[in-house]
């Protein structure tokens, strides 16, 4: 049996919402067929200064084949996920929006940077990973 391809995946969230974050990650780790490596910062491990924190953040999302984006309302009042889907864009990611369970609305600012919005299932997302990820 050939070796599953390992998708590494950047996880734009806000710390305060850390529920649907951790929920995503469940979907992804449970997902049949499927191997993501998170490259993304949880709320329990913050970085230091501003400063440190962006300069983290570029190099764990330059590596990432993909962003997820959680596309809560919280999102539009999130500056550092702001920052990280425009960082995403001047490197060329592709940005999937995640459109939480229940959700009517979605922040502009999530509909205008992904490049696909996806519902709030495993399927879902691992397809649109599959779709935007680079070939290799």
């Amino acid at each position: 049996m050939p070796t599953l391809r390992e998708y590494p995946l950047f996880i734009c969230h806000d710390w305060e919402y850390s529920d649907d974050y951790y929920r995503i990650c469940d979907f992804l780790n449970d997902a049949p067929n499927f191997s993501g490596i998170n490259l993304s910062v949880p709320e329990h491990a913050p970085l230091a200064t501003d400063d440190m924190l962006r300069k983290n953040l570029r190099d764990q999302i330059r590596p990432a084949d993909v962003m997820l984006v959680l596309a809560g309302m919280y999102t539009a009042r999130s500056t550092w996920m702001d920052w990280e889907m425009e960082f995403g864009r001047i490197t060329g990611k592709s940005i999937i929006g995640v459109k939480p369970w229940g959700n009517v609305q979605l922040p502009v600012i999530v509909q205008d940077n992904a490049d696909e919005i996806v519902a709030w299932n495993a399927a879902s997302i691992v397809d649109a990973i599959r779709r935007h990820a680079p070939r290799q």
